[in-house]
């Protein structure tokens, strides 16, 4: 009884990490996905429960044009354990209308089956009122959102399973500074989605130091006989609270001293810039004075400039001193006759 429980969870855990396609897994990787679950069998045992037991009830596909092998799902395959629920289904619809203005079409697209399935759960449910929910529930990301670069499916696909597999790749890369294809291998260390754009965080071969790829700049990807360089120091969450996507101007944070006009401070107060924030308001005058401990970088400098009138910063001196020239360049734009 006991063997029949393991070789049944051992299905349901290969199951689960095989791809629906465009996505491909081989038959190594599933091994060592495997045991890293407590689940130890050798490969010859595997191609046996894949091509023997598994693919004769699910639709599994076996991509035989090199090796080792790689198995997928079809495209249209569904499978869900356990049933989705009516609250994850909002929380799908929500998600959908939020990334699709984030992320690029593709790799939403990894998640279509997901969010049709949600809609198709509330678009069911109309005995009790509920069938109208996706069609009242809207997600609007904050500021002014682009439309996310385009990305090739099969570089996500190669990056995506580089990073998972730790193996390295090749690449011809556009290069924005110089407008000129490139051909390097890349060792990707991880990936960060800021805004319209996806980067990948990978070193060049041969060189210690961490660069960011934007992936629709990657024309061409594939996997790399070269052996995965590691980046044993590298934590991402370390790396972007450096500054690496902020573009910080210093490695310490400044306080921020600012007159703010009264639907600033209303919107801060909601939603703060900082957790060490203060907001007061001004003897004999509708301003507040804010004092936030934020960080030293432009990402915070171009917000206050998107505030325009409704802030006067007092402190730090440079960062006042450049939203003044910021501000005579717009009034010099607009005072040119036309």
């Amino acid at each position: 009884m006991s063997d029949f429980r393991d070789t049944l969870f051992r299905y349901l855990t290969l199951l689960q990490l095989i791809p629906r396609a465009p996505g491909r897994t081989s038959t190594t990787a599933l091994k060592e996905k495997l045991e890293e679950r407590g689940f130890y069998i050798d490969t010859r045992s595997l191609q046996r429960d894949l091509r023997d037991r598994l693919s004769l009830h699910f639709p599994l596909i076996c991509d035989d044009s090199q090796k080792p092998y790689r198995w997928y799902f079809d495209r249209d395959f569904h499978c869900h354990l356990p049933a989705l629920d009516v609250p994850s289904a909002l929380t799908l619809v929500l998600a959908e209308e939020y990334l699709s203005g984030l992320l690029p079409p593709v790799v939403v697209g990894q998640l279509s089956p997901h969010f049709s399935d949600a809609r198709r759960l509330l678009d069911d449910l109309s005995t009790n009122g509920l069938s109208q929910w996706a069609r009242k529930v809207r997600a609007i990301p904050n500021g002014k959102a682009l439309i996310p670069a385009e990305l090739e499916e099969t570089t996500w696909q190669t990056v995506a399973q580089a990073l998972l597999e730790q193996k390295a790749i090749e690449v011809m890369y556009l290069s924005r500074t110089t407008e000129i294809e490139k051909k390097m291998t890349l060792h990707p260390q991880g990936i960060v989605s800021r805004h319209s754009v996806t980067y990948m965080l990978a070193q060049v071969d041969g060189f210690d130091d961490l660069r960011q790829f934007a992936l629709h700049r990657v024309k061409h990807a594939a996997m790399s006989d070269v052996p995965w360089q590691v980046k044993e120091d590298f934590d991402i969450d370390a790396y972007i609270q450096g500054g690496a996507f902020g573009y910080r101007q210093g490695t310490d944070d400044v306080t921020l001293e600012a007159e703010i006009a009264h639907p600033v401070a209303w919107l801060l107060q909601e939603t703060p810039l900082a957790k060490t924030q203060t907001i007061e308001p001004l003897t004999n005058s509708e301003a507040y004075h804010l004092t936030a401990r934020v960080p030293n970088d432009q990402q915070t400098l171009w917000w206050l400039m998107g505030m325009g009138a409704n802030v006067k910063v007092i402190e730090p001196i440079s960062w006042r001193e450049a939203l003044k020239a910021n501000a005579e360049q717009v009034l010099a734009h607009y005072n040119d006759e036309i």
